[in-house]
Order: C-alpha cells, then sequence, then structure tokens
C-alpha cells in the first residue's frame, strides 16, 4: 500500500489543529475557572528567546496552509496576526482548517518531486514536494503545537498528551 502526498498531509494537518483547538477549549476553561487574564495566557512563554503562546499557534496554522497551497500550486493564504483572544485563535485555526479541507487531493499528489522554493530565513531554498512536507513543514507544524502544548502545561492548563494526539 502507499500513502499519498495528499494523504500524508491534509488528514494529519486537520487532525494536530483541530486538537490544536481542543486544547484552547481547555486552555478557556482554565482561565475562566481561574480568573487569570488571556493576555497574560497569550504572552507566555518557556524561554525568553522563544515566541510567546499566541504566536506558536499562529505560526503553526500559518506552515499548515503554506505547505498545503504550495503543494497544490495556490497561493498562499495570509492572515494579519492580530488575535489578541483565545476565541481569536479558535477562529485561525477553523480558517486554516477550512482552507486546507478545501483543497483537492488532485492538486497534491504526485508532487513529490515538484520543485519548491521558499525563502527560509531571508535564504532561497530549493525542496522537492516530498522534502518540503516531511522534512520542513510537518516538524516545524507539530513543533509549534507541542510548543503551545507546553505553554499550556507550564501555565496549569489540565492538558495530556491525548489532547495532543487526539483520534488519529
Amino acid at each position: 500500500m502507499q500513502i499519498s502526498m495528499y494523504q500524508a498531509s491534509v488528514p494529519r494537518l486537520v487532525n494536530v489543529l483541530h486538537n490544536l483547538s481542543g486544547m484552547l477549549d481547555k486552555a478557556q476553561a482554565h482561565i475562566d475557572a481561574h480568573g487569570i487574564d488571556v493576555a497574560v495566557l497569550m504572552q507566555a512563554r518557556l524561554a525568553l528567546d522563544m515566541y510567546p503562546f499566541s504566536k506558536q499557534v499562529q505560526i503553526a496554522c500559518d506552515k499548515a496552509r503554506s505547505v498545503v497551497a504550495r503543494l497544490a500550486g495556490m497561493e498562499v493564504p495570509r492572515y494579519e496576526d492580530n488575535e489578541q483572544t483565545l476565541a481569536e485563535l479558535k477562529d485561525r485555526i477553523a480558517r486554516s482548517i477550512a482552507f486546507i479541507q478545501s483543497v483537492p487531493p488532485e492538486r497534491i499528489d504526485g508532487t513529490e518531486d515538484h520543485e519548491i522554493v521558499l525563502p527560509v530565513t531571508r535564504v532561497e531554498t530549493r525542496y522537492t514536494g516530498l522534502q518540503l512536507l516531511l522534512g520542513h513543514s510537518m516538524p516545524n507544524v507539530y513543533f509549534h503545537v507541542v510548543t503551545a502544548y507546553n505553554i499550556l502545561r507550564a501555565n496549569g492548563v489540565a492538558v495530556g498528551k491525548r489532547d495532543f494526539l487526539g483520534q488519529p
């Protein structure tokens, strides 16, 4: 059995973003139960030189949309990074999922060897579709989701491994 580029991308990205949205529900319940200022959580970070929670969620969404769009040969949808609440982050996740799911399999399948050029840290970097998906984009999405998860855990939100994994 072979796995297609679509199967390796869209369902996996939708799953991880859906799980992230569920973690934000738990974060909102935690904030409501403990009278925490949402701005404190939005700016929380694991280390001073790391992005805050809100940016981790934004980047996870951006990377997911970007890889699907690039594999499909489409323009990458861009969103302003202006979310101030968990509800606004959940909306960003929902819009990202909707875009990802709108791309038909035939736009992505067969792109394993297509050349895709990205400006990575201001340097033009060339990938094949497979390298971009499995070597760059998926690790980036998971990195930012797990970092958001860890920030939530560090701030007392009761999330666990099942919340991260969901129902794969």
